[in-house]
């Protein structure tokens, strides 16, 4: 992407108010998971105060604390790296698994379109949460378990975009020319076809993090989420018993999650709008 394609990309994002908000919010959360343990001080699994200390109720504890006296801003902020960790990390991995599987099925066709057909078929035939459940629970709950999980439900519909625009990009004038002159298949692939379809992917992919911070809190929220980490969703699911006498215990992760996922959809759908040229051009 040249200077004035990156201006012009980026100047079309901007018209998106919603995802120049969701971009700021989630300018936010990444720094209160960078600079948020310094701020804060202490442990979110230290128990600093007497159970379910309303907010502002103690110095210090400006959001309260939960059952065993842990403070919940301290929860929060270690949440918030948690959830940006395994969105980031299981994406990257889904996607590097979808982008090559759905790569070659669209650029060979034949068996090998078949053969990966068949196998992303497999993985829609297992309701999503399901097989992420079954998967963490045999590796163990853990961090790498549950990015395992999450990428492991997350790829086939990136492999199914992915073959979609290689079946239709492989018949172009300028991979025929590729083809002609020599170029290695894979060089094709990665070099010729691939950045053309970057559009989609990056606008996915951007989605699939919001789904899997979801997919995470909703692990945790079972009790499947690491032990060792204190994430947003096992806030809400340790508090679960105390909604009416600790509303703010669960009420606060609750909107960071929820905050969180739609400033992700917002910078997706302003993502969209800023690939689609012909909106703009139409004077939109």
């Amino acid at each position: 992407m040249t200077h004035s394609h990156a201006l012009s990309f980026a100047q079309r994002f901007a018209r998106n108010r919603g995802a120049v908000w969701g971009l700021r919010i989630l300018a936010v959360v990444l720094l209160v998971a960078l600079l948020g343990p310094w701020w804060v001080g202490h442990d979110p699994w230290a128990m600093l105060s007497r159970p379910f200390a309303a907010p502002g109720s103690e110095a210090g504890f400006w959001l309260g604390t939960d059952a065993m006296g842990r403070d919940v801003a301290a929860g929060l902020v270690q949440g918030a790296g948690i959830s940006l960790l395994i969105g980031c990390v299981s994406t990257l991995v889904a996607l590097s698994i979808g982008v090559t599987l759905g790569a070659l099925a669209g650029y060979y066709g034949g068996w090998v379109d078949t053969m990966v057909t068949r196998f992303t078929e497999l993985f829609h035939a297992v309701p999503g949460f399901a097989l992420a459940i079954v998967l963490v629970a045999i590796f163990e709950p853990s961090l790498g378990s549950i990015v395992v999980a999450i990428a492991a439900v997350t790829w086939p519909p990136v492999a199914r975009l992915v073959r979609s625009e290689f079946l239709s990009l492989r018949q172009r004038e300028f991979v025929q020319a590729a083809v002609l002159i020599g170029q290695s298949d894979w060089r094709i692939i990665f070099t010729q076809i691939l950045p053309n379809a970057v559009s989609p992917i990056v606008v996915m992919g951007s989605l699939m993090v919001a789904s899997s911070i979801l997919l995470e809190s909703a692990l945790s929220f079972l009790g499947l989420g690491d032990p060792n980490l204190m994430s947003w969703g096992y806030m809400v699911g340790a508090a679960r018993t105390a909604l009416r006498q600790a509303w703010w215990v669960a009420m606060f992760p609750g909107m960071a999650i929820a905050v969180t996922v739609l400033a992700m959809n917002l910078v997706g759908e302003g993502l969209s709008d800023a690939f689609n040229t012909r909106l703009h051009g139409s004077g939109r």
